[in-house]
This record gives C-alpha cells, sequence and structure tokens, in this order.
C-alpha cells in the first residue's frame, strides 16, 4: 500500500509539474518573470493535484471503474467538466486577486479556453488513472490466478504420494511391525516437510535430498533387494533452490514407470550439478519408455513441467528421454538465479 501511494503521490506531482512548467514557460515567453506569474502557477499546481486527489477519492468511493466501460466514461467526463470548472474559476479568481482588476480576467475568449484546457487536460488524466488502475487490477487477478494454479498443482501432487506411501506401510504391518513402525516414523517426516515447506513453493535442494531418502527409504522394504540407490550431488549444488516435490515426483515416477515393472527390479541414480548457471538434476532408471511416457505426457511429469513453467517461465526445463542401454533419464534445468 506504501509503495502504491508513493507512486500515486509522485504521478500527481510530477504529471501536473509538468503541466505547469509548460504552461509557465509560455507564461514567462509573454510578459516576463514576476512573482505574481510565479505565484498564480504555483497555486495552479498546488490546487489542482487537490482537486484531481479529491476526484480520485470520488472515484474509488462510489467504485465508478468496477463500471462497464460505457457507464465509468461518463461519470469521468462528468468529473473532468467540474474539476476543469472550478480550476478555470480559480485561475480567474487569483488572477484578479493578485492583478487588483478584472478586465483581463473576465474576458470571455480566455475564460473559455481555459476552461476547455481544464475539462480536457483533467479528463485525459482520468482516462491514465482509470487505465493505469484496470491494469493493475488485471495484473493482480493474474497473479492470483498464477497462485491459485500452482496450489492446485501442488495438491495433485500430495495426495498421490501420501496414497503410495500407505499402499507400502500396508503391506508391511503384518510382515515385519518394527520395520512398519520405522516406515511411519519416515513418513511423519515427510508429512512434516509438506506441513512447514517454504510458501515461495521452493526448498534447498538438499531438504528435497533428504525427504526423498525417506521415500526410497519406504520404497526399499517393499522392493527389497529389487531397488538399487545410488545419489550423487555435486558441491554447490545443495543450496540451490527448487520446487518443492518436484525431486520427489522424479523419483516417483521413475520407480512406478520404470523399476517396479521389472521382475528383476533396477537401479536408480539421482544426480545433480550446475553448468552455467543452471541446476541440472538428472533421475535415470532401468527400465524403457512406453505409452504415455514416451512423451512426458503423465499426470507427474505435466504437473511438474507446469510448475516450473508457473515458476521459472521459459528459463526451466524437462525432458525424458530413453537410451539404447535399457535406462531412462528424466532431466530437469532450472536457473540458479530466479
Amino acid at each position: 500500500m506504501i509503495s502504491r501511494n508513493t507512486d500515486y503521490w509522485l504521478c500527481e506531482i510530477l504529471g501536473w509539474g509538468a503541466y505547469t512548467a509548460f504552461t509557465l514557460t509560455f507564461a514567462v515567453a509573454q510578459a516576463g518573470w514576476s512573482a505574481g506569474v510565479v505565484a498564480r502557477y504555483g497555486l495552479f499546481w498546488l490546487y489542482s493535484i487537490a482537486l484531481t486527489h479529491g476526484l480520485r477519492r470520488i472515484i474509488r468511493q462510489r467504485k465508478w471503474l468496477e463500471l462497464p466501460p460505457l457507464r465509468w466514461l461518463p461519470r469521468l467526463l462528468g468529473g473532468a467538466a467540474v474539476v476543469g470548472t472550478i480550476q478555470a474559476l480559480l485561475v480567474v479568481a487569483v488572477d484578479a486577486a493578485l492583478s487588483g482588476s478584472l478586465a483581463n480576467a473576465t474576458a470571455l475568449q480566455f475564460v473559455l479556453l481555459l476552461w476547455l484546457t481544464f475539462i480536457g487536460v483533467t479528463f485525459l488524466w482520468c482516462v491514465l488513472y482509470a487505465a493505469i488502475r484496470r491494469y493493475r487490477a488485471s495484473l493482480e487477478m493474474q497473479l492470483s490466478l498464477r497462485e491459485a494454479e500452482l496450489r492446485a498443482l501442488e495438491a495433485q501432487l500430495d495426495p498421490h504420494f501420501l496414497f503410495n506411501c500407505l499402499n507400502s506401510i500396508r503391506g508391511m504391518i503384518a510382515e515385519n511391525p518394527a520395520e512398519a513402525q520405522n516406515m511411519v516414523t519416515r513418513l511423519a517426516n515427510i508429512l512434516r516437510y509438506n506441513l512447514q515447506r517454504d510458501r515461495q513453493h521452493t526448498m534447498p535442494l538438499a531438504r528435497e535430498v533428504e525427504v526423498v531418502s525417506d521415500y526410497l527409504a519406504l520404497e526399499s522394504a517393499r522392493f527389497e533387494e529389487r531397488l538399487r540407490v545410488k545419489i550423487e550431488i555435486e558441491p554447490g549444488a545443495e543450496e540451490v533452490p527448487v520446487p518443492t516435490m518436484l525431486l520427489q515426483t522424479l523419483v516417483e515416477n521413475s520407480l512406478k514407470h520404470g523399476i517396479q515393472p521389472l521382475p528383476g527390479g533396477g537401479e536408480l541414480l539421482v544426480r545433480a550439478r550446475i553448468r552455467q548457471q543452471l541446476l541440472v538434476i538428472e533421475v535415470e532408471n532401468s527400465g524403457h519408455l512406453h505409452g504415455s511416457q514416451s512423451d512426458g505426457a503423465g499426470v507427474g511429469l505435466l504437473n511438474a513441467r507446469q510448475r516450473l513453467r508457473l515458476l521459472y517461465g521459459e528459463r526451466a526445463g524437462l525432458c525424458l528421454a530413453g537410451g539404447e542401454n535399457g535406462r531412462v533419464k528424466a532431466s530437469v534445468e532450472i536457473p540458479v538465479i530466479p
């Protein structure tokens, strides 16, 4: 709010100041410098700011700009006419008071020219103010929609993740209660992370790796020897912020579509390094691309792409590729400097 008010007053002061300086230049060229000329235009500058500020309050209080354009435009024109009329009358009154004569101030041509000029300038002020207000409202709406979309995408990830974890724990309760208890503890750590995660939608990569390690521990209990995990994080990459649950999504996708269908299981390799101001995250697994995976159109990867787009625009990306050696690799590039 302070920033908006500051911008508004700067526009008011500089806008009317520029107009006053422009007209003062012509007045000085015709009549030369004098205390009376400076006083006239100084007062004009002050009461013009006061009048348009009062008009702004009326516009906001009566919510004119929330009406359709065909309804608020006539109101702005009417408000400009009122302000322009008051400005013209004040110019005449100040001129008469300072010169001690109404001879020049009451000339019909002079007053009419002042009146029309001030109405036009004030109406232009109104249109500019309306355009800025509507642009800001549109921008705020876009930001709100972006925030809502981002929240919705995050919400889509969490239930899916929880469902998989609970299935893993359910399978262990009867077979190995102690291990099931350990799994519950790890799941609690992950849920705590979800509740406490940064509201800016990002976390340092090191924190993401901790959570993924808990997740892989849960899945290792289910896969047993069928899952072999290796994590390689180069120095410097740990502190780079990444979207929350992004690494989790990549790892979960690798397990579900890559390793789980293989009778003998497979290997999962997580790598992270910095290259040319980009954090490169790679999740590589045994398996082959098939079905909707071939173009990376799975729900998890699609959501991951959308989250990257919302947070980083075109500066980040995610690709999924299959190799000839029977491995699949998901690669993410995120700018180190947001």
